[in-house]
């Protein structure tokens, strides 16, 4: 390989977007409303930037104020500075409030994105009940809830679209991710379901499954030998970054997918 295209990829493995010239707009996305739960850091991170560039109206919601501030405070010239709430996605009635509350702020809600999860490890014989039903809540429970929080809005006006971020890891069989992996595995049942009932009131719902995405978490669990292998099972070269995965956040969220659901759409460089 001609070491001189080395720039290129390194751009692209650095997790900024491509130059504003070069990324796709959608003139549908100016002004929506969208809601984004985890949107502090990581996946939700590039989400929230990727739909403030778009002139979205975006609020998000997570529970590590650090991050989430520093992230307003670096959209803060965005057409429409994003919203932070902090909210425990695993306490439902704060989580519906929450929602509701920024839903009146917003004045409804078009696009809500499901992202938030965790994907601590864990091993088969360290699983208490108790640990079965946080992984549950964090990474199930929450979005299904979240959904119903917001159909309402979206009954309302006529159309919306809900994303529902799941992983690759289940499809992998990954070790020491069992619960998780199950939870996963649910939400790619859930968006189905979800389809189905709301598709006549002219809501989509669609599942994103990442592959395995550079973020500082991710980071922690993986060696640099890891991490090329990795890139060695995957099909393209390189490492995905959050904003890969905001990019097809993008466009499921706009009407250039309006006939887009039901389905999933996988972001992995061919990692299977």
């Amino acid at each position: 390989m001609d070491k001189t295209a080395a720039p290129s990829e390194s751009s692209a493995q650095s997790g900024a977007l491509p130059e504003a010239k070069s990324r796709a707009q959608y003139p549908s996305l100016t002004g929506k409303r969208v809601i984004i739960t985890g949107g502090g850091s990581g996946i939700g991170e590039g989400i929230v930037e990727a739909f403030c560039a778009q002139g979205s109206r975006v609020a998000f919601i997570d529970v590590h104020d650090p991050s989430s501030g520093a992230l307003v405070d670096r959209l803060a010239d965005a057409q429409h500075s994003p919203i932070y709430n902090r909210c425990d996605i695993t306490d439902l009635d704060t989580l519906a409030k929450t929602l509701a509350n920024l839903q009146s702020e917003l004045g409804g809600c078009d696009v809500l994105i499901n992202n938030a999860g965790n994907d601590d490890r864990h091993s088969l014989g360290d699983v208490t009940p108790a640990y079965w039903d946080d992984c549950m809540a964090v990474n199930l429970k929450h979005q299904f809830f979240a959904a119903q929080a917001v159909v309402p809005a979206m009954k309302e006006a006529g159309a919306g679209s809900i994303i529902n971020l799941g992983s690759i890891s289940w499809h992998l069989g990954l070790e020491n991710l069992s619960i998780y992996q199950t939870a996963k595995a649910a939400i790619e049942g859930l968006t189905r379901s979800l389809a189905r009932e709301l598709g006549r009131d002219g809501i989509r719902v669609n599942a994103i499954i990442p592959g395995n995405v550079q973020t500082p978490r991710q980071m922690k669990w993986y060696t640099p030998e890891g991490e090329a292998e990795i890139v060695a099972a995957q099909c393209l070269t390189g490492r995905i970054q959050p904003a890969d995965i905001a990019a097809m956040a993008l466009f499921l969220a706009s009407e250039d997918s309006r006939f887009c659901t039901a389905q999933n759409y996988w972001v992995d460089a061919g990692w299977r």
